[in-house]
């Protein structure tokens, strides 16, 4: 998928606007990208102030990415430079009857923030949903993190009601597994 953004350049003498074509492209994440998610990954979590919960590596990621293929990455490169990712997964809802994609983690870089990108990214997520003939796709958002709520709220996404996260993890799921 190529979305393309136009940017004026200069006013010529006559003037006329000149325009020059930057492009946003998608792809999926193969295994040399590795490096790339995990950077991506951190600087997520540096920005959700979480940086310190990060313990992923670089061996983590290719196993459970591309040897065991649990979850998908798309990329998106503006102008051949990689500027986002999102990480996702199928899910599965048993009142439809049919998976859904799990939006794990969605992050476009500062630099290229506020050029329709997150949006973008959305956009891309929505069109794999269907074309895999999913029933939702669904996310979670951290609750102090209001710029995103907005953002995500102007998109028409609907946030869930009467619903708590509930997470065993670490020892507790150890020790649950007993």
């Amino acid at each position: 998928m190529k979305i393309v953004y136009n940017q004026i350049v200069r006013k010529s003498a006559l003037g006329v606007w000149r325009m020059t074509e930057r492009i946003l492209e998608f792809r999926y994440a193969v295994e040399r990208d590795v490096p790339l998610i995990l950077e991506f990954i951190r600087e997520l979590a540096d920005y959700e102030e979480m940086l310190d919960q990060v313990v992923a590596t670089e061996e983590m990621l290719r196993e459970w990415l591309f040897v065991k293929e649990k979850a998908e990455v798309i990329i998106g490169e503006y102008d051949g430079e990689a500027v986002g990712f999102a990480l996702f997964f199928h899910n599965f809802s048993t009142f439809l009857g049919r998976a859904g994609i799990y939006l794990e983690d969605l992050y476009v870089r500062p630099t290229v923030r506020g050029k329709g990108f997150g949006k973008a990214f959305l956009k891309r997520l929505a069109e794999i949903a269907v074309e895999r003939g999913c029933g939702r796709l669904e996310w979670w958002c951290l609750d102090w993190n209001q710029p995103s709520i907005d953002f995500y709220l102007a998109m028409g996404a609907e946030p869930m009601e009467d619903w708590t996260v509930y997470r065993i993890a670490g020892g507790t799921l150890v020790e649950l597994a007993k």
